[in-house]
């Protein structure tokens, strides 16, 4: 992952409401939401939604398909993991043991898959 992608994504999550919204099609994933489910479960109305979802979208981590006359939100989980895995990767200057020990401290740890080498 380049610099510039990720800042793209951190800009799309700068905004609480964003990272709520990307958090619950994470939680409904794979399936995903649409649009009318998503403004119901946040309590957003929907003009105001269609704004951040257009911006997830564009940021990579979200992709929408029609369904009939619905919009189907659904996360990228690879981009998500992906950008997980940019955050972390020259974590304790390549010593594995190190990084784990903070895993293992961490919430994270816990929901993370151990890498395996």
């Amino acid at each position: 992952m380049q610099t510039q992608q990720a800042s793209k994504i951190f800009e799309a999550l700068s905004s609480g409401l964003r990272l709520d919204i990307f958090r619950l099609l994470v939680r409904h994933a794979p399936d995903g939401l649409v649009q009318g489910d998503i403004a119901r479960r946040l309590d957003i109305p929907s003009t105001n939604l269609s704004f951040h979802l257009r911006a997830i979208v564009h940021s990579g981590l979200a992709h929408v398909e029609r369904e009939g006359r619905f919009m189907r939100y659904k996360a990228n989980i690879p981009l998500m993991l992906d950008i997980v895995a940019y955050l972390t990767e020259e974590c304790c200057s390549g010593n594995p043991e190190a990084c784990q020990r903070f895993r293992d401290a961490s919430p994270a740890g816990r929901i993370l898959p151990r890498r395996v080498d």
